[in-house]
């Protein structure tokens, strides 16, 4: 008895000596993404931090009696990824509405939306998203016309995958009073019949908001039921952060109120879109960050720019290759920007804007660099601190490292060769989604011509340049999947592994590359790479665990790997059974 007296002493003396684990994850096939320690078996978790990287036998001191074992059985493990650009409303309203991804043809279109028709009351609105015509024969946009023939006794408004255009029929074109008569707004087009003049019913960027304001909008109880759809998605799918592109104040309520209740485990990056209240709310209370145990954080103006490549709205230097009498337009005008870009520097606020064409990435990197010039970096804030659990989380300012602002680019997608320098030069990071390279270029060769292809979805021109890009995923204007995301940016084939002229091979990017941009890239992109990003002693317990290891598989093989565990500050909130 004495002897095992002696023993217990010695053993709970070598425990009081050494920090005890709530958690311990073990055989691993762990990526750290930290050049000191690439590698590792077992991670052992405290109080949603990292206390222990290493061996599985090393981290056997950190284990007692209740501490729980993960058991990972070889499987693959990544810090925890995050998708630097989504919109997480419509992914939600995606799984509720008219979901129209994968009609592949008008006539699987027009099928799919009159069956809803069919379920629908008569004067009632039909809405929709996920359409997109490049695979249609021809490849032309649908039009008024098509809808009437189905629905003529509902206002029907349908809008195209990246969200820069809709199609509407009479009865919505009614609601608006959109005639023949009626002008373009600023930053938006009514595309007319050239024959007769009458409107086609596709309405791009701007003008959409003629229709879609008529629209009843979702009760409170739909627009939460939306944002906990696609929080349950974003978690399913292996995704530890989203960084969400663009809020107004309303869906900010939403979210404040979801977090305080408990119901979202998902880390999340707001932004506010800007300019007008939401922006304005922004600069004049300040950020949040960390609030509800580091898992939201507000502090980012998101601008609208131009439109997309597909519905022709993005900005272009020079015309359409397949529509000359345009070249795209911007949505905002610049010198409305200015005031508050400067303003945004001055209270330490981050700006992304979204900018997909060639001429709407030129005139957003000239604001940033004036903004930059005009408010130097002694009279900037940087926002450093903040709250680590509850409340709101109230930031702290102090003064920055000169440039470090880390402003952003959303896309980024058409870039002029004389501009890809300007991004490491300015210290601007692209935010990019490599899944919009290997959709868009079927159709970017006619838009652009092949030699405008050279400065398209140039990840590998940019990273060379010195630029930090984040990867994301712009869900749902795409599938949201980082299988995919990963994939098209190590292969940049399409998901069947085709590819083309003006593809450009050699601009896809190593897996270490694409591992970086979506984590520590992504961490960085948000001021968060102390906290997130890799697999580190004293960093947040956030971990991706997949099916295979994607650093070494075939390139295809990574399509079909899958997400069999995600881990949030140590805690499994998704396990695959």
């Amino acid at each position: 008895m004495r002897a095992v007296a002696v023993i217990l002493l010695f053993m709970s003396s070598i425990t009081a000596g050494a920090e005890t684990a709530e958690t311990i994850f073990i055989n691993g096939n762990i990526y750290t993404v930290n050049e000191n320690q690439p590698s590792a078996q077992a991670i052992a978790v405290k109080n949603d931090r990292i206390i222990f990287v290493g061996a599985n036998a090393d981290g056997e001191k950190f284990r007692v009696g209740k501490t729980h074992i993960v058991d990972l059985a070889g499987k693959t493990v990544m810090p925890g990824f995050t998708d630097s650009h989504c919109h997480i409303f419509g992914i939600g309203e995606r799984e509720m509405t008219l979901n129209l991804e994968g009609t592949n043809t008008r006539e699987d279109f027009l099928a799919k939306v009159k069956e809803r028709v069919a379920q629908t009351e008569r004067d009632k609105w039909i809405t929709g998203r996920g359409w997109i015509e490049t695979f249609w024969k021809p490849p032309q946009f649908p039009t008024r016309a098509d809808l009437d023939k189905i629905a003529p006794d509902n206002p029907v408004f349908l809008t195209r995958a990246d969200g820069h255009a809709a199609v509407g029929n009479s009865a919505a074109l009614k609601t608006a009073a959109v005639t023949r008569e009626t002008a373009n707004p600023f930053g938006g087009e009514i595309l007319k019949d050239p024959r007769i003049g009458e409107p086609t019913g596709m309405l791009l960027d701007n003008a959409m908001d003629l229709v879609a304001k008529n629209i009843p909008p979702p009760s409170q109880a739909e627009r939460e039921r939306a944002l906990l759809l696609g929080i349950k998605r974003e978690i399913e799918l292996g995704w530890c952060q989203i960084q969400n592109a663009g809020s107004e104040l309303s869906d900010q309520e939403i979210i404040r109120r979801a977090y305080a209740a408990g119901k979202v485990k998902l880390r999340m990056v707001n932004a506010a879109y800007g300019p007008g209240e939401a922006a304005n709310e922004l600069l004049k209370k300040g950020a949040t960050l960390n609030a509800f145990d580091h898992r939201f954080t507000q502090r980012t103006i998101k601008v609208i720019f131009d439109g997309a490549l597909g519905s022709r709205g993005a900005a272009l230097l020079a015309p359409y290759s397949d529509k000359p009498d345009s070249s795209g337009f911007l949505t905002q005008k610049p010198e409305e920007l200015r005031p508050m870009f400067e303003e945004a520097l001055r209270r330490g606020i981050q700006v992304e804007t979204h900018a997909i064409g060639d001429r709407s990435n030129r005139t957003i990197l000239d604001l940033y660099e004036h903004a930059f010039k005009a408010v130097p970096p002694e009279k900037r804030k940087v926002l450093v601190g903040g709250a680590s659990s509850g409340g709101p989380g109230v930031a702290e300012l102090r003064h920055p490292k000169a440039g470090d602002v880390r402003w952003r680019v959303e896309h980024a997608q058409i870039l002029s060769e004389q501009d890809i320098p300007r991004f490491a030069k300015l210290g601007v990071i692209a935010s990019m989604q490599p899944s919009h390279a290997i959709s868009d270029l079927f159709f970017a060769p006619a838009r652009l011509g092949v030699e405008r292809l050279a400065g398209a979805y140039a990840w590998n021109k940019l990273i060379k340049s010195g630029a930090i890009i984040c990867g994301g995923s712009d869900a749902p204007v795409e599938r949201g999947e980082p299988m995919i995301e990963f994939y098209a940016a190590v292969a940049r084939k399409s998901i069947k592994g085709e590819s083309g002229e003006g593809w450009h091979p050699e601009q896809a990017v190593s897996r270490e590359q694409a591992l970086k941009m979506f984590t520590i890239n992504a961490a960085y992109g948000a001021f968060e790479e102390a906290d997130k990003g890799s697999i580190e002693v004293g960093k947040l317990a956030d971990f991706t665990v997949l099916s295979a290891d994607i650093m070494k598989i075939p390139a295809p093989e990574i399509l079909k790997t899958r997400c069999e565990m995600t881990v949030v500050g140590g805690e499994v909130v998704y396990e695959n059974r």
